[in-house]
C-alpha cells in the first residue's frame, strides 16, 4: 500500500483535479507501527476531501530511509518519501506502536527539531510521543500516550505535562493515545478548520456515533472491564489503582468504602475469586512488569515505584507470579512467547514487502 493525498493512490482516493490542498500532512511510519491508529488518522482526511468535493488535505507516507514500513501486524506499506525528501509539510505526524520506547535515531531527532523550527506542527500517534519527548518538543505542552505506557512515560519524562487524555491538541503539538483516538483527534482538527458539520459527516461515514472529546477516557470503565456492578467494590478497586506506589492498608480501603474488613474480603472472594490483598499485589506486579519492559529504571526503583519495601521481596513476589525473575523480564525473556507467536506473521510480511 502506498499513500499520496495528491495522486489518490491510498484507499482509492478520488481524483479531484490539481487544486492546491489547504493543509498537507506527512506521516512518518516507524518500525512496528500500529496500523489501526494510522488508518484512523489518514482515512478522515480522505473522506473530508470527498464530502467537501475539493482537496482540503494532501498527505505523504514517510519512512526514515524511504524503504517500505512494516506494521506490528505484519502489513507492508510503501513509502512516498524518505525523511530527507519529505520537505516541509504543514503537519508532521510520527506513527509508532510497539517498542517505540526503545527506538533511538539521532538523525530523526534532529529532523524533528528542524521541522519544528520551520514552523511545522509536529504530532505523534500512540507511543510516537516518546520520539517527540526525546527531541525536547513536548516541553511546555500538554501531551498524552497510550494508557499502557502512561506510567513508564511519566517515569522517563517526569517534567512533562502528561495528561493521559484521549488526545491533546496544544498549540503546535498534537498527540493521540492511539487506536481509534486518532480518529477523534483528526475529526477535532477537521471541525476546527472546516466546521463541525463536516466533521460530523465524516464521523458518520465511519459509523462513529459521536466525536469524542479530549477528556473522554482512554480505557473502558472498571464496571465494563471487570464485569462488576457493585459500587463499593468498584470504589475500592479505583482506590487501589490510584495508590500503587504507596499501597493503602486493607482496613483503610474498607473504611473509606463504608465496609468492614470482613465484608471487603467477602466481596473480593465472591466477584474476583481472590482476597483484596492478593488482587492489590497483582495490580502492583502488572505495573512493575510494564516498567521493566518499557523503562531503564533499576529493579530497586521499579520495586519502590510499585509499593515494595525491598528489591528482594519484590523479586520473590515477581518470580512466584510471573515464573521469572525481574532481571529476566528486563532481558526480554518475558517477550519471547509473543515474539514466537509473531514469527510466522513476520516471515510472511517480509516476503510481501519484497514483492511490493
Amino acid at each position: 500500500m502506498q499513500g499520496d493525498g495528491k495522486s489518490g493512490r491510498l484507499h482509492g482516493v478520488e481524483q479531484q483535479g490539481e487544486q492546491e490542498a489547504q493543509q498537507s500532512f506527512a506521516f512518518l511510519l516507524l518500525p512496528d507501527f500500529a496500523m489501526l491508529c494510522f488508518s484512523s488518522a489518514i482515512e478522515p482526511l480522505r473522506v473530508a476531501n470527498r464530502i467537501a468535493g475539493r482537496r482540503l488535505y494532501d498527505w505523504r507516507l514517510v519512512t526514515t530511509d524511504g524503504a517500505p514500513a512494516l506494521s506490528s501486524g505484519g502489513t507492508g506499506i510503501l513509502a512516498d518519501d524518505s525523511l530527507e525528501a519529505c520537505g516541509r509539510p504543514d503537519y508532521f505526524i510520527v506513527v509508532a506502536g510497539m517498542n517505540a520506547q526503545r527506538f533511538t535515531d539521532a538523525h530523526l531527532i534532529g529532523a524533528l527539531r528542524r521541522l519544528d523550527r520551520s514552523g511545522c506542527r509536529v504530532g505523534a500517534l500512540s507511543t510516537g510521543s516518546y520520539l517527540l519527548a526525546r527531541a525536547g518538543l513536548l516541553s511546555g505542552h500538554r501531551c498524552t500516550v497510550h494508557w499502557e505506557n502512561l506510567d513508564s512515560f511519566r517515569e522517563d519524562f517526569p517534567d512533562l505535562d502528561v495528561t493521559g487524555e484521549l488526545f491533546e491538541i496544544d498549540g503546535s503539538r498534537l498527540t493521540s493515545s492511539g487506536g481509534t483516538a486518532s480518529l477523534d483527534m483528526m475529526l477535532s482538527l477537521i471541525g476546527e478548520q472546516h466546521g463541525r458539520d463536516l466533521a460530523t459527516q465524516v464521523a458518520e461515514q465511519f459509523i462513529h456515533e459521536r466525536i469524542r472529546e479530549t477528556h473522554d477516557h482512554q480505557r473502558m470503565s472498571l464496571q465494563w472491564r471487570l464485569g462488576i456492578n457493585h459500587p463499593k467494590l468498584l470504589q475500592v478497586i479505583e482506590m487501589m489503582e490510584a495508590n500503587l506506589e504507596e499501597p493503602m492498608a486493607r482496613s483503610e480501603l474498607a473504611s473509606q468504602a463504608g465496609l468492614s474488613t470482613r465484608q471487603l474480603e467477602r466481596l473480593f472472594r465472591k466477584y474476583l475469586g481472590r482476597s483484596p490483598t492478593r488482587y492489590y499485589l497483582e495490580l502492583r506486579l502488572h505495573r512493575a512488569r510494564a516498567l521493566l519492559q518499557q523503562t531503564t529504571m533499576s529493579i530497586l526503583n521499579v520495586a519502590l515505584a510499585c509499593g515494595f519495601v525491598s528489591a528482594s521481596h519484590f523479586s520473590k513476589c515477581y518470580r512466584e507470579f510471573f515464573d521469572m525473575m525481574p532481571r529476566e523480564e528486563r532481558q526480554g525473556k518475558g517477550r519471547q512467547t509473543e515474539e514466537a507467536l509473531g514469527a510466522d506473521v513476520g516471515e510472511r510480511s517480509a516476503k510481501a514487502v519484497k514483492r511490493l
